[in-house]
């Protein structure tokens, strides 16, 4: 049995593949969170982190962890805070209780270097990360590039941070009210980060009408490839009328719910073809841990990146005109709409002033893979990570 931080709680083993191991890091005395982790490999090989996304967790990774383990690196994949078997932020806090300077981004890297610390490193070779992974992945990369010697974003790219309005700039300035704009197309609709950030939707998330695990199920086939709806395109503004051309699980339809949402767009679907890449035990133990720390955790970081709070827009100031200056790189699902839902963001990494020239080494859009890209074809993010790898050593001699 596996223990865990919350006072006597047991949990059960996850079911891991051979060659992960289940463990946990005490950082309660630097960032305060007892980290669970899976990890492969020998300790003192180069370290590579891998980060989940959102409504994941480190056992997404389960696929990935002991091919690059074999090729030579220390391979951790953590529960980030929030999420998971990782403690030391409160379980169920009320939404109202929540202190939102938990979840900004500098805390974000602060975990992750205290995490780094924990496992008895200075540097990491390789910080790889999905979906709002991504975004500790990159920021960790931005913030601390003498730590994060390389990083890879998946399903998600970078935006670099916004920057300080000057007082010229300042009435010139329109910013588009994307909910209020959203709200006047027939019918209306509503974004689904702001969305995610809003009172209800914890509650929503953890008491679906159509169950737990046929709701997350329904959540995984919509963002997969297995959807045949999944067409993506470049979006050329962020602006109503082009965002709209989403789909519903990203630009939901005003008075629908996510729960709602997926039951629409479900209707008619075979809830077994994404069995194929998502056993029912492995969606078992995503129900399982939701259902135990419920979802609020979590959605705290849509609620401190979004128009609804200031905290985490002072907060990223302080990194303005800051550049990514270390090997990066993009994996996505070719039939992932994430790739594109901040237009121009994927276009954006190949802008020097996003990542510095020569350090963006491209991106691989893997055909027949949506938003799950680790998860739906395993076999080619590994081979596209380990290409990558080899490339780095060349930057990278020290650590071999």
């Amino acid at each position: 049995m596996s223990t865990v931080g919350q006072p006597n709680e047991v949990l059960p083993d996850l079911p891991l593949p051979e060659g992960i191991v289940e463990d946990y890091v005490d950082c309660s005395t630097s960032c305060g969170l007892k980290w669970h982790i899976l990890k492969a490999g020998e300790p003192g090989k180069p370290l590579v982190l891998f980060c989940h996304g959102y409504p994941e967790l480190a056992y997404s990774w389960r696929k990935v962890l002991p091919a690059i383990a074999e090729a030579g690196y220390f391979c951790v994949a953590m529960d980030q805070r929030g999420y998971g078997r990782t403690t030391g932020w409160p379980l169920k806090q009320p939404f109202e209780a929540v202190d939102l300077n938990d979840y900004v981004f500098t805390n974000l890297v602060r975990d992750l270097v205290c995490l780094v610390y924990g496992l008895g490193y200075k540097q990491v070779y390789s910080i790889v990360g999905h979906d709002f992974g991504s975004v500790s992945s990159a920021m960790a990369a931005l913030m601390r590039p003498d730590m994060f010697l390389s990083t890879i974003q998946m399903s998600h790219p970078h935006h670099r941070p916004a920057e300080p309005i000057s007082p010229q700039e300042k009435g010139e300035e329109k910013k588009v009210d994307i909910q209020a704009e959203l709200a006047k197309l027939d019918p209306p609709r509503k974004h689904y980060k702001w969305y995610n950030s809003s009172p209800n939707a914890a509650q929503d998330w953890e008491n679906p009408s159509q169950g737990l695990e046929t709701f997350l199920r329904g959540y995984f086939h919509l963002k997969s490839a297995d959807w045949d709806a999944n067409k993506p395109q470049p979006l050329t503004k962020w602006g109503a009328e082009e965002l709209a051309q989403m789909p519903e699980y990203y630009i939901m339809r005003a008075e629908h719910s996510m729960p709602e949402t997926v039951a629409s767009n479900m209707a008619g679907e075979d809830y077994s073809k994404t069995e194929r890449w998502l056993s029912r035990d492995d969606l078992q133990v995503y129900c399982n841990e939701w259902a135990r720390t419920g979802f609020q955790g979590a959605l705290n970081w849509y609620r401190a990146q979004t128009a609804s709070t200031k905290q985490s827009a002072r907060d990223v100031l302080l990194f303005s005109g800051r550049t990514i200056e270390v090997p990066c790189l993009f994996i996505s699902g070719k039939q992932d709409w994430g790739n594109y839902q901040q237009p121009g963001a994927l276009e954006g990494y190949k802008d020097p002033k996003t990542v510095r020239e020569y350090c963006y080494w491209g991106e691989n859009l893997v055909d027949g893979a949506g938003h799950w890209v680790q998860q739906e074809q395993p076999e080619t993010v590994i081979k596209e990570i380990l290409a990558f790898f080899m490339r780095v050593r060349c930057r990278l001699p020290q650590f071999w």
